[in-house]
Protein backbone atom coordinates (compact mmCIF):
# COMPACT_ATOMS: atom_id res chain seq x y z
CA UNK A 1 0.00 0.00 0.00
CA UNK A 2 1.29 3.33 -1.04
CA UNK A 3 2.28 6.19 1.71
CA UNK A 4 -0.65 8.74 2.50
CA UNK A 5 -0.89 11.19 5.04
CA UNK A 6 -4.75 13.14 5.16
CA UNK A 7 -6.38 15.64 7.45
CA UNK A 8 -9.65 16.74 7.34
CA UNK A 9 -11.35 19.66 8.27
CA UNK A 10 -15.16 19.99 8.86
CA UNK A 11 -18.02 22.81 9.09
CA UNK A 12 -17.27 23.88 12.14
CA UNK A 13 -13.26 24.39 11.30
CA UNK A 14 -12.50 21.40 13.31
CA UNK A 15 -9.93 18.52 12.50
CA UNK A 16 -11.28 15.40 12.13
CA UNK A 17 -9.52 13.00 14.79
CA UNK A 18 -7.59 10.79 12.15
CA UNK A 19 -5.90 14.63 10.74
CA UNK A 20 -2.27 13.24 10.18
CA UNK A 21 0.83 15.47 11.66
CA UNK A 22 3.03 13.85 9.10
CA UNK A 23 5.50 16.64 8.20
CA UNK A 24 5.53 17.07 4.23
CA UNK A 25 6.49 19.82 1.04
CA UNK A 26 3.31 21.27 0.15
CA UNK A 27 4.93 21.96 -3.51
CA UNK A 28 2.49 24.40 -5.47
CA UNK A 29 -0.04 24.44 -3.13
CA UNK A 30 2.60 27.40 -1.48
CA UNK A 31 1.47 29.60 -4.86
CA UNK A 32 -1.82 29.66 -2.84
CA UNK A 33 -0.09 31.25 -0.15
CA UNK A 34 1.93 33.32 -2.09
CA UNK A 35 -1.44 35.14 -3.65
CA UNK A 36 -2.74 35.55 -0.34
CA UNK A 37 0.55 37.58 0.46
CA UNK A 38 0.28 39.22 -2.50
CA UNK A 39 -3.41 40.23 -1.89
CA UNK A 40 -2.31 41.12 1.81
CA UNK A 41 0.69 43.62 0.72
CA UNK A 42 -2.12 44.92 -2.05
CA UNK A 43 -4.42 45.56 1.04
CA UNK A 44 -1.19 47.67 2.24
CA UNK A 45 -0.90 49.98 -0.49
CA UNK A 46 2.72 47.91 -1.27
CA UNK A 47 1.81 46.61 -3.93
CA UNK A 48 -0.91 47.13 -7.44
CA UNK A 49 -2.52 44.27 -8.81
CA UNK A 50 -3.05 46.05 -11.91
CA UNK A 51 0.32 48.02 -12.08
CA UNK A 52 2.46 46.27 -14.79
CA UNK A 53 6.28 45.08 -13.42
CA UNK A 54 8.75 47.69 -14.35
CA UNK A 55 10.07 47.19 -17.48
CA UNK A 56 7.48 43.91 -18.35
CA UNK A 57 4.38 43.92 -19.93
CA UNK A 58 2.48 42.12 -17.71
CA UNK A 59 1.03 42.62 -13.93
CA UNK A 60 0.97 40.63 -10.93
CA UNK A 61 -2.65 39.86 -11.69
CA UNK A 62 -2.08 37.89 -14.74
CA UNK A 63 1.06 36.20 -13.05
CA UNK A 64 -0.95 35.36 -10.31
CA UNK A 65 -3.52 33.49 -13.07
CA UNK A 66 -1.11 32.03 -15.01
CA UNK A 67 -2.43 34.59 -18.19
CA UNK A 68 0.98 36.52 -18.57
CA UNK A 69 2.62 34.45 -21.36
CA UNK A 70 5.61 33.67 -18.87
CA UNK A 71 7.40 30.41 -19.84
CA UNK A 72 8.17 27.81 -17.72
CA UNK A 73 11.38 25.32 -16.75
CA UNK A 74 9.42 22.16 -15.80
CA UNK A 75 9.45 20.43 -19.40
CA UNK A 76 13.02 21.79 -19.82
CA UNK A 77 15.40 18.19 -20.38
CA UNK A 78 18.98 19.57 -18.51
CA UNK A 79 16.51 20.65 -15.84
CA UNK A 80 15.05 17.18 -15.35
CA UNK A 81 18.34 15.53 -15.83
CA UNK A 82 20.11 17.76 -13.48
CA UNK A 83 17.35 16.98 -10.37
CA UNK A 84 17.66 13.78 -11.58
CA UNK A 85 21.65 13.84 -10.99
CA UNK A 86 21.17 15.40 -7.85
CA UNK A 87 22.70 18.41 -8.61
CA UNK A 88 23.44 21.71 -6.64
CA UNK A 89 20.47 24.20 -8.01
CA UNK A 90 21.01 26.39 -11.06
CA UNK A 91 21.59 30.19 -9.87
CA UNK A 92 18.58 32.46 -10.49
CA UNK A 93 20.57 34.08 -13.62
CA UNK A 94 20.88 30.68 -15.37
CA UNK A 95 17.56 29.59 -14.86
CA UNK A 96 16.01 33.20 -16.37
CA UNK A 97 19.02 32.65 -19.28
CA UNK A 98 17.10 29.05 -19.91
CA UNK A 99 13.37 30.75 -19.44
CA UNK A 100 14.16 34.42 -20.08
CA UNK A 101 10.66 35.85 -18.76
CA UNK A 102 10.40 38.75 -21.94
CA UNK A 103 10.49 36.08 -24.72
CA UNK A 104 5.93 35.20 -24.19
CA UNK A 105 4.33 32.42 -24.99
CA UNK A 106 1.40 34.51 -25.35
CA UNK A 107 0.50 38.12 -25.01
CA UNK A 108 -0.88 38.86 -21.52
CA UNK A 109 -3.70 38.06 -21.04
CA UNK A 110 -4.45 36.24 -24.29
CA UNK A 111 -4.38 33.00 -22.80
CA UNK A 112 -3.53 30.68 -19.82
CA UNK A 113 -0.58 28.52 -19.19
CA UNK A 114 1.08 27.24 -16.08
CA UNK A 115 4.36 29.18 -15.15
CA UNK A 116 6.61 28.72 -11.57
CA UNK A 117 9.02 31.18 -13.53
CA UNK A 118 5.72 33.51 -13.30
CA UNK A 119 5.58 32.67 -9.52
CA UNK A 120 9.30 33.30 -9.41
CA UNK A 121 8.84 36.72 -10.52
CA UNK A 122 5.95 37.58 -8.03
CA UNK A 123 8.37 35.90 -5.26
CA UNK A 124 10.89 38.49 -6.25
CA UNK A 125 8.33 41.38 -5.89
CA UNK A 126 6.66 40.18 -2.93
CA UNK A 127 10.21 40.57 -0.94
CA UNK A 128 11.08 43.56 -2.82
CA UNK A 129 8.24 45.48 -1.37
CA UNK A 130 7.93 43.79 1.74
CA UNK A 131 11.26 44.43 2.72
CA UNK A 132 12.24 41.18 3.77
CA UNK A 133 12.75 37.17 2.04
CA UNK A 134 10.01 35.24 1.56
CA UNK A 135 10.57 32.97 4.36
CA UNK A 136 9.53 36.06 6.67
CA UNK A 137 7.06 37.69 4.59
CA UNK A 138 4.73 34.46 4.15
CA UNK A 139 5.45 34.23 8.44
CA UNK A 140 4.23 37.57 8.75
CA UNK A 141 1.41 38.12 6.77
CA UNK A 142 -0.34 34.46 5.87
CA UNK A 143 0.94 31.91 8.27
CA UNK A 144 0.46 33.51 11.98
CA UNK A 145 -2.18 35.38 11.34
CA UNK A 146 -3.62 31.95 10.29
CA UNK A 147 -2.34 30.51 13.48
CA UNK A 148 -0.16 27.85 11.41
CA UNK A 149 2.81 28.19 13.76
CA UNK A 150 5.25 25.56 12.31
CA UNK A 151 5.21 25.42 8.94
CA UNK A 152 8.19 27.05 7.13
CA UNK A 153 10.12 27.96 3.65
CA UNK A 154 12.18 25.00 2.75
CA UNK A 155 15.80 26.27 2.33
CA UNK A 156 18.44 23.12 2.47
CA UNK A 157 18.38 19.79 2.25
CA UNK A 158 18.28 18.97 5.49
CA UNK A 159 15.06 20.76 5.84
CA UNK A 160 13.73 18.16 3.11
CA UNK A 161 14.89 15.45 4.65
CA UNK A 162 12.46 15.84 7.57
CA UNK A 163 9.65 15.16 5.23
CA UNK A 164 7.94 11.45 6.09
CA UNK A 165 7.83 10.52 2.62
CA UNK A 166 11.55 8.92 2.27
CA UNK A 167 11.23 9.85 -1.68
CA UNK A 168 11.78 13.35 -0.79
CA UNK A 169 15.27 13.25 1.08
CA UNK A 170 18.46 14.42 -0.37
CA UNK A 171 15.89 16.90 -2.56
CA UNK A 172 17.26 20.61 -2.69
CA UNK A 173 14.35 22.78 -2.39
CA UNK A 174 16.00 25.61 -4.33
CA UNK A 175 15.20 24.00 -7.33
CA UNK A 176 11.54 25.02 -6.22
CA UNK A 177 12.41 28.58 -7.53
CA UNK A 178 9.08 30.03 -6.45
CA UNK A 179 9.15 28.32 -3.13
CA UNK A 180 8.00 25.55 -1.14
CA UNK A 181 6.77 25.09 2.71
CA UNK A 182 7.25 21.96 4.84
CA UNK A 183 4.73 21.73 7.37
CA UNK A 184 1.95 18.89 9.00
CA UNK A 185 -0.19 17.80 6.68
CA UNK A 186 -3.25 19.14 9.36
CA UNK A 187 -1.62 22.28 8.96
CA UNK A 188 -2.04 22.62 5.22
CA UNK A 189 -5.97 21.82 5.52
CA UNK A 190 -6.39 24.54 8.34
CA UNK A 191 -4.53 27.25 6.18
CA UNK A 192 -6.76 26.63 3.19
CA UNK A 193 -9.76 26.17 5.30
CA UNK A 194 -9.27 29.61 6.94
CA UNK A 195 -8.33 31.28 3.75
CA UNK A 196 -12.03 30.38 2.71
CA UNK A 197 -13.89 31.20 5.86
CA UNK A 198 -11.66 34.02 8.22
CA UNK A 199 -11.67 37.53 7.71
CA UNK A 200 -7.54 37.44 6.62
CA UNK A 201 -8.72 38.88 3.38
CA UNK A 202 -11.00 41.99 2.65
CA UNK A 203 -13.82 41.24 1.36
CA UNK A 204 -12.39 43.14 -2.30
CA UNK A 205 -9.39 40.50 -2.10
CA UNK A 206 -11.44 37.43 -1.12
CA UNK A 207 -13.81 38.09 -4.54
CA UNK A 208 -9.93 38.71 -6.31
CA UNK A 209 -8.97 35.66 -4.88
CA UNK A 210 -11.52 33.48 -6.20
CA UNK A 211 -12.03 35.17 -9.73
CA UNK A 212 -11.70 32.64 -12.11
CA UNK A 213 -10.78 32.41 -15.42
CA UNK A 214 -11.73 29.00 -17.50
CA UNK A 215 -9.59 26.87 -18.63
CA UNK A 216 -10.94 23.70 -19.96
CA UNK A 217 -12.66 20.55 -19.38
CA UNK A 218 -12.01 16.74 -18.19
CA UNK A 219 -8.66 15.90 -17.44
CA UNK A 220 -7.79 12.19 -17.98
CA UNK A 221 -7.47 10.21 -14.69
CA UNK A 222 -8.33 13.09 -12.41
CA UNK A 223 -11.68 13.56 -11.13
CA UNK A 224 -12.10 17.41 -12.93
CA UNK A 225 -15.56 18.31 -14.83
CA UNK A 226 -14.34 21.77 -15.37
CA UNK A 227 -11.00 23.68 -14.98
CA UNK A 228 -10.43 27.02 -14.19
CA UNK A 229 -7.99 29.26 -11.97
CA UNK A 230 -7.82 31.93 -9.86
CA UNK A 231 -5.64 33.85 -7.95
CA UNK A 232 -2.91 31.03 -6.71
CA UNK A 233 -6.26 29.13 -6.49
CA UNK A 234 -7.42 26.21 -8.87
CA UNK A 235 -10.75 25.38 -8.75
CA UNK A 236 -13.41 23.65 -11.02
CA UNK A 237 -16.14 20.83 -10.91
CA UNK A 238 -15.07 17.64 -9.87
CA UNK A 239 -16.70 14.18 -9.57
CA UNK A 240 -15.30 10.72 -7.66
CA UNK A 241 -16.40 7.57 -7.22
CA UNK A 242 -19.94 7.22 -5.83
CA UNK A 243 -20.73 10.83 -6.49
CA UNK A 244 -24.62 11.14 -7.68
CA UNK A 245 -23.79 14.88 -9.15
CA UNK A 246 -20.40 17.15 -9.42
CA UNK A 247 -19.53 19.38 -6.83
CA UNK A 248 -16.90 22.73 -6.58
CA UNK A 249 -14.03 22.66 -4.93
CA UNK A 250 -11.04 25.43 -4.82
CA UNK A 251 -7.31 24.64 -3.68
CA UNK A 252 -4.18 23.36 -5.32
CA UNK A 253 -2.56 20.08 -6.09
CA UNK A 254 0.95 19.60 -5.44
CA UNK A 255 3.96 17.81 -6.51
CA UNK A 256 7.48 17.02 -6.99
CA UNK A 257 10.13 14.18 -6.82
CA UNK A 258 8.86 12.08 -4.04
CA UNK A 259 5.24 13.15 -3.47
CA UNK A 260 2.10 14.72 -4.45
CA UNK A 261 -0.88 16.52 -2.65
CA UNK A 262 -4.00 17.48 -3.13
CA UNK A 263 -5.43 20.74 -0.94
CA UNK A 264 -8.64 21.57 -1.51
CA UNK A 265 -11.61 23.12 0.18
CA UNK A 266 -15.68 22.38 -0.90
CA UNK A 267 -17.48 25.61 -0.29
CA UNK A 268 -21.44 24.07 -0.15
CA UNK A 269 -20.01 21.93 2.80
CA UNK A 270 -17.52 24.35 4.36
CA UNK A 271 -14.80 21.09 4.36
CA UNK A 272 -11.70 21.06 3.52
CA UNK A 273 -9.37 18.59 3.15
CA UNK A 274 -5.11 17.72 2.65
CA UNK A 275 -3.93 14.40 1.18
CA UNK A 276 -0.39 13.41 0.46
CA UNK A 277 0.87 10.70 -1.23
CA UNK A 278 4.05 8.95 -2.35
CA UNK A 279 5.09 8.72 -6.27
CA UNK A 280 3.87 10.82 -8.88
CA UNK A 281 -0.16 10.31 -9.61
CA UNK A 282 -1.31 13.88 -8.96
CA UNK A 283 -5.18 11.99 -9.68
CA UNK A 284 -4.86 9.71 -6.51
CA UNK A 285 -4.13 12.47 -4.40
CA UNK A 286 -6.82 14.63 -5.95
CA UNK A 287 -9.41 11.58 -6.38
CA UNK A 288 -8.63 10.72 -2.46
CA UNK A 289 -9.31 14.63 -1.32
CA UNK A 290 -12.93 14.26 -3.40
CA UNK A 291 -14.11 11.40 -1.59
CA UNK A 292 -12.56 12.70 1.86
CA UNK A 293 -14.74 15.86 0.88
CA UNK A 294 -17.97 14.53 -0.56
CA UNK A 295 -18.27 11.19 0.61
CA UNK A 296 -19.91 12.50 4.44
Amino acid sequence: MFECHIAVVGAQGNLEASASDAVVPWWSFTKTLIAVAALRLAERGALALDERLEGRPYTPRQLLQHRAGVGDYGGLRDYSDAVARGEAPWPESALLARVPPEELRFAPAAGWAYSNVGYLLLRRLIEARYGAGLKAALRELVLLPLGIESADLAETVDDMNASAFAGNHGYHPGWVYHGTLMGSTREAALALHRIMTGGLLAPASRAALLDRYMIGGPLPGRPWITTGYGLGLMMGDVQGDGMAAPGFVVGHTAGGPGSVGAVYHAPELCRTAAVFTGGRDEGVAENLAVQQLFSA
